[in-house]
């Protein structure tokens, strides 16, 4: 399925514009992909202020331990790769995304035990924000 719908995403993006679109869609890509870490992480705490946000964030999350604990890779990451090599660039150097976002969603050293720790924070953080969520509600309907 990934690669039917990189092959149609590509083939619109070549008729229209080229490399780059193919650079911003990259760029894209690594903000959507940073922004889903960010709420697999702390998406608990939307969950304490919005409590129906967790039919968004509990599936995510459990995605993102889910990721960490088996090896797996994020479908976003091949799609990354492969705009990247439509848009012809090689190296992460020159922008603000590469700069600043991609060193947090690819560590160079990332071994199996370094994720399972991240694994495990995923999940700790998140118990610790629905613990707290389900504490205020709880207070709420005691009033």
């Amino acid at each position: 399925m990934i690669y039917q719908l990189k092959q149609l995403a590509g083939s619109v993006v070549s008729l229209c514009y080229g490399g780059a679109l193919y650079s911003l869609i990259v760029d894209a890509l690594v903000v959507a992909h940073f922004l889903f870490i960010v709420f697999v992480v702390g998406g608990g705490l939307l969950v304490i202020y919005w409590p129906r946000a967790a039919w968004l964030h509990l599936p995510a999350a459990a995605w993102g331990a889910m990721v960490e604990f088996t090896g797996w890779f994020c479908p976003l990451t091949p799609l990354e790769n492969y705009f990247r090599n439509l848009a012809g660039e090689t190296s992460y150097s020159g922008d603000f995304v590469a700069q600043y976002l991609l060193f947090l969603i690819y560590p160079e050293n990332l071994t199996r035990e370094a994720q399972f720790v991240l694994g495990f924070f995923v999940v700790f953080i998140n118990i610790v924000l629905y613990f707290i969520a389900v504490k205020k509600h709880w207070r709420a309907c005691a009033k």
